[in-house]
């Protein structure tokens, strides 16, 4: 278990050559929200307070990446309280709701990152994730994302959205960087 490639195809399954070459150029990581740090499923109550879950695996991964030094942003079409409130937990400095035109503010983001396609991950669960998967360096479709994502997506997670396949991006990520850390950036 030498190489990346290994590593994560140990963890997860199995991983493209070329999959762990993108990654390893990768700075910033842009993630969707709903079906990717979520299930999908959107909880209203009686009052009309809104709940999602979030799992606690995603959380770390993204703590942890962001200690590796990649920056990490969400670009999400609906606006809510409860994500602003997670990604705020979890140090995510580009917090970008209610765009439902995610593209031009992936573009916008990079420019004023001075990041390059080629230095950009995307993860995403549906159409509207297409534009920037397709742009972005490694394209990423969780699990059970639509059919047409996962057809453009340079990478499909072995994990579901909501149940870790974030994790498992930024482990990729940090493996094949060789930056794995834990969540306060010491090295593991």
């Amino acid at each position: 278990m030498d190489t990346a490639q290994d590593l994560v195809s140990t963890l997860y399954g199995p991983v493209a050559k070329q999959v762990i070459a993108t990654a390893s150029n990768i700075k910033l990581l842009v993630c969707d929200v709903d079906g990717v740090f979520s299930d999908g499923r959107i909880y209203l109550g009686n009052q009309g307070e809104e709940l999602k879950a979030f799992h606690t695996k995603d959380g770390y991964g993204i703590k942890a990446l962001i200690a590796s030094g990649v920056t990490v942003a969400i670009i999400t079409g609906r606006n809510s309280r409860i994500v602003n409130d997670r990604m705020k937990a979890l140090n995510v400095e580009h917090i970008i709701q209610g765009k439902e035109d995610k593209l031009p503010e992936m573009k916008a983001l990079m420019s004023e990152l001075s990041i390059t396609a080629e230095q950009v991950a995307y993860i995403g669960d549906d159409m509207a994730d297409l534009p920037c998967i397709e742009y972005a360096a490694l394209g990423v479709a969780v699990n059970d994302a639509h059919p047409a994502v996962i057809n453009k997506a340079d990478y499909r997670t072995f994990t579901l959205g909501g149940f870790g396949a974030v994790r498992e991006l930024c482990d990729l990520i940090m493996h094949s960087q060789d930056t794995l850390v834990d969540a306060k950036g010491a090295s593991v």
